[in-house]
Formats: C-alpha cells, structure tokens, sequence
C-alpha cells in the first residue's frame, strides 16, 4: 500500500506542498519517500527510506525546483525494502518521465519478459512499478512522435491498459505535457482530483486536497488518463471500454482516513454503518453474552465501535491509551517486529476493564497478534469476560493488488473456523462482521456502486486471470520465512 500525490501550480514551485501532501498519506506507507519536480527543462529528484519528515529534513532535500511534480510514500508489496525501490521511479528515454505508483500489477513478470525482448529498455529493481514505468516509456516511443502531444501520451496509455493486470493508481510527470494521472480499470486503488486558483491536486485521499485547501473535484475514473498540462489546461480521455468500478473495501474498514470521501461515499459514514449493522448483529444473534462496556481498539475502530455501543444500549469507553510514536502495526515489514510494537503501542487503563464484562471492537483481525495482545492485556487489566467484534468479515485470503497480505500462512482466520480463531486468540466470544453487511455499508454511500474488491475476505479477484499457480507462487517468494524483517 502506498500513498500517491501530484501537484500542477502556475506560479510558483510545488515541492514544499507536495512535501504537506505526503505528510497527509504518511499512513499509507512509512517505508520511503521521494519527490519529483519539473521545470520546464529538467526534473530533479530527491527520495530515501523513511517516512517524509525523515527523508526531508534538511532545506536541500527540499531545494528541488519546478511548478509541476509527484511524489510518493510507499509500503513494500512489491520488491524489496531498500531504497533502489523507493518511488518515484526515473526514465530518460524517450523523453523524461517520472512515475509514481499505488498497487500492484499481477501480470508485471510477462510484460518484463516482453519488454525485455525490445532491448528497450533495462531494470534495476524488481519492482512492478519501474516495470509500469517502462512500459508507459516504451509505448510512448512506439507512438513515432517527432513533437510529443497530449495524443501520444493517451495513445501510449491505451496500450498501458490493455497490457496490465491488477491496481495500480498512478502520477506521472512527463517532459513536454505536465502532470498525467490514471486509474486501474476496475478503480480498485483510489485517486481524486482537486482545484484552487492556478492549480491542481491530485492524490489518493481527499483528505490530502482538503488540508492543502484544494476543493475536491472527482474522482478519477477507472481506466481514464487526466492530463494536467505545462499551461494549466486539463484533459481528459476514457482508455478501457466499460469499466466497472469495484473499489476496495479494505479501504474503508482500516486503510483510508475517516476525513476521505472514496468514489463518492464518506469513510466515515461507512465506518457508522459497520458499527450499526454489527450492533443489530450482535443484538440479534448474540444476546447470551452480557456486554457491561463497549471498549474500541485504537484508532481506526472508534467510529464503529461507538454504534455498536449505541445499539447495544451499554456504555462506550475509551480503554486504551496509543503511543502516537508507533507506526501502524499492519503494514509494519515483519511478524516480529510487529509483535513487539503491540506491546509498546497501546497501555490499559486498568479502571475500565476492572471486574467487568467488556467487548472489545477491532477494524479487523488479520494476522491475530494484536488481537491476542489486546486480550491478554484486558484480562491482566481485570476484566472478568472478554468478547471481541470485528467490523470486518474474516480476513482469509491473499491480497494481490497492492495491500501486503500476501501470505495465507500469515492470515489467521485461513482455513480456520470462527470457533478455532476465537480459541486461537482466546476470546470468550468473537463475532465477525458479515460480508454482505459491510459491502452494504459502503454501497449505502453510493448506491451506483454495485461491486466492491473483497477478494481477502471472498477469495474472488475481480481484475487479472489469476490462477492457483499465480497464488501459490505469491505465497512462496512473499512468506514470512522469505522477507525476514
């Protein structure tokens, strides 16, 4: 998972704002962090492991001249963690381009072979998206352009789409025509567009636009290329005949800001109605259990679980105090690692769980060790019983287009019953969000959306032929045992 931002302005240079915008998708990627600016003659690039404020701490890093640019904080789906992998990603040929990219390509090793054969073109990391890069490079080339137009670039990004498999959301800057921007066919990783006076934003979170004070414009739409030219204009050009728009929805329940509107629907809105339709769950189906106190596991749960608390008529309770020092234990690289930060990252306030019966909500259960944690510490803390709700259905397949659930081994409800988890994580009781409840809690936002990408929780993948053979060779190169924290 990463996070993208592409910033056009006609007056002045955009890397202190693209600076501001990366801040503003830090929780999509704490890994590296680059910037990519254009000024008309030369683009300059700065990018290093970290997390932004790391990356650029000093004014140099910072001194990159150009009033269109990209940039990009990234999680490693893809490659390997160092920062040969960092984005954004270069090319000098045909002309200068450079490519920032959210998701995964499932079919990148076939167009790296094809792209090979050219001779076109050679690699430095084994990342899908300096393979996205050069493919775009090399079609671009293929377009016979004596003076690059907005044309060629649409025609080239025609053939893009036609090629790749998977997510993938993407800013480009390209030498000659400005800041290009498109979207997966399906529209399964997000991207907006915002406006102000004399520019525009584009990124992959409407809560970055709103705290830069761009208004947000739309969404960019699956399998369409928005240009924002050297002279501010805009263009726009559907490349993939019908598309059918499936967003993620594991992008509502854990990884987008409650303060961001996706394809139209308010991830906060949705995260209300997941605690609603969990509540009237557990009202209905749950009744044996006597829930004394409704306790969220921080942060991304709040919302949900202050519903649930409401339908359930007990009371809603802050019980655990969150090292802001910390990053997200999720998309921390390693099991080990992110074992120890559970530790370190949230303290019981023992009043809350003393002598009491608690249910604790969670986004989700994916790998099981923050959820066993938090167990172990309310019941050290006190509690007499503890139940445990999650807003999300069971997490038990692999993702494939660009969150790092890569490994069914790691996946604790894979090939395992509810009653089996519950035991595993030692839960008193544990209750699962339904798959149709929360695909109605989005859909709900926006009822023109009809399909949703809930493969981790279905195992269906909406876009790509993914076969066993692709899956099992996933679980191969991406299992723990193999990328060793």
């Amino acid at each position: 998972m990463c996070g993208i931002v592409g910033i056009y302005h006609k007056n002045k240079g955009v890397a202190g704002e693209i600076y501001d915008g990366l801040i503003q998708v830090q929780h999509r990627g704490q890994d590296a962090a680059g910037i990519c600016t254009w000024d008309g003659e030369k683009m300059s690039l700065y990018k290093n492991l970290g997390v932004v404020t790391e990356v650029f701490k000093t004014n140099g890093a910072l001194n990159l001249e150009g009033n269109i640019g990209v940039g990009h904080v990234r999680y490693p789906t893809a490659g390997s963690d160092n920062v040969a992998e960092a984005q954004p990603f270069y090319s000098a040929n045909p002309v200068n381009i450079s490519l920032a990219h959210n998701g995964t390509l499932t079919n990148s090793e076939k167009i790296k072979e094809a792209l090979l054969k050219t001779h076109f073109c050679q690699f430095n990391t084994r990342s899908d998206s300096e393979v996205l890069l050069n493919l775009f490079a090399h079609e671009l080339y293929k377009t016979n352009f004596r003076a690059l137009k907005k044309a060629h670039v649409f025609s080239a990004l025609k053939n893009v789409f036609k090629k790749c498999e998977g997510g993938y959301a993407v800013v480009a800057l390209v030498a000659g025509i400005g800041l290009v921007a498109f979207r997966d066919p399906s529209g399964i990783r997000p991207l907006v567009i915002g406006k102000q006076k004399n520019a525009y934003m584009i990124a992959s979170e409407s809560a970055a636009l709103s705290a830069l004070g761009y208004d947000l414009v739309r969404d960019v739409a699956p399998g369409e290329t928005i240009i924002i030219g050297e002279d501010g204009k805009m263009s726009k050009k559907k490349c993939v005949k019908n598309p059918v728009l499936s967003p993620c929805l594991f992008e509502f329940v854990y990884f987008s800001r409650p303060d961001s509107t996706i394809d139209s629907i308010s991830v906060h809105k949705a995260r209300l109605r997941m605690g609603d339709f969990l509540g009237e769950k557990i009202k209905k189906e749950y009744a044996h259990i006597d829930v004394e106190v409704v306790i969220p596991v921080p942060d991304t749960s709040r919302t949900s679980a202050m519903q649930v608390a409401y339908h359930l008529g007990v009371k809603y309770r802050e019980g655990f105090i969150k090292n802001r020092y910390i990053g997200r234990t999720f998309i921390m690289p390693g099991q080990s690692i992110r074992k120890r930060s559970v530790k370190h990252k949230l303290g019981p306030i023992e009043i809350e769980f003393r002598n009491k019966n608690v249910l604790l909500v969670d986004d989700s259960i994916v790998r099981g060790n923050t959820s066993k944690k938090i167990i172990e510490m309310a019941r050290k803390a006190g509690a007499k019983k503890v139940y445990f709700a999650s807003a999300a259905p069971p997490v038990r397949y692999q993702n494939i287009y660009g969150i790092d659930m890569p490994a069914t081994s790691e996946l604790i409800a894979h090939g395992k019953t509810e009653k089996a988890i519950k035991k595993a994580i030692g839960a008193d009781e544990l209750i699962y969000q339904d798959l149709d409840a929360l695909k109605m809690a989005a859909h709900i936002g926006n009822p023109k959306i009809t399909s949703f990408e809930d493969s981790v929780f279905s195992g269906e993948y909406c876009a790509g032929e993914i076969s066993k053979n692709f899956l099992e060779n996933l679980e191969k190169s991406r299992a723990e045992v193999v990328r060793k924290p």
